[in-house]
């Protein structure tokens, strides 16, 4: 590896042991074995480097969404199996100790104090509501219209973010996708009967 991949790598590991507040520069160069100008020079700056970091997380973990069955999930997309399938994958990325979505909680109390890293990410919430849209709809990414994203998307990122808080905050009353999937179950009826 580089000096790129070495910042990157040891920025992730970081992240995970300190979080975003508490990880400074010095630590990613003493974890990565590189050098404090290698940072400016390949990334921009320390902020800039840690959202990347963060993202690469993310994108390691968005693996586990579609499950351990070869080519993804066999339920129906759009249906509530479906739903109930990918929610249970996505929360069984929360339930470990450590878990890496302390980190979006961070960014949520504390985004007002990393602006670069907030900006950043914020760039990125698009592709993070296409990838979802995909995963629970059996689409392809680059076929979801704007309108579907402004939509679904955005409900599947709320859902999201909501989860990680209850993880968080108090993960023995968290829901689990059955809960989850009910309770969507009891929106469809309620919004049938009216």
């Amino acid at each position: 590896m580089g000096h790129r991949e070495d910042l990157l790598e040891g920025a992730k590991r970081c992240l995970l042991a300190k979080g975003f507040m508490r990880t400074t520069a010095r630590d990613i160069v003493k974890e990565s074995g590189t050098n404090l100008a290698s940072i400016g020079y390949h990334y921009g700056s320390k902020d800039a480097l840690v959202a990347e970091a963060y993202l690469s997380l993310v994108g390691e973990l968005s693996d586990a969404f579609e499950g351990e069955k070869p080519g993804g999930s066999e339920a129906e997309p759009g249906s509530l199996e479906r739903f109930q399938e990918v929610w249970s994958n996505i929360i069984g990325t929360m339930r470990g100790p450590g878990s890496m979505w302390r980190l979006s909680m961070e960014i949520v109390a504390m985004g007002d104090q990393l602006p670069v890293v907030r900006d950043h990410l914020a760039q990125q919430q698009r592709d993070a509501e296409r990838a979802l849209v995909a995963l629970f709809m059996g689409v392809r990414e680059e076929d979801i219209p704007d309108k579907t994203l402004d939509t679904l998307g955005r409900f599947y990122t709320t859902l999201m973010t909501g989860l990680i808080a209850q993880w968080n905050f108090d993960p023995e009353r968290a829901p689990d996708a059955d809960a989850l999937t009910d309770g969507l179950r009891q929106v469809i009826e309620a919004a049938d009967r009216t």
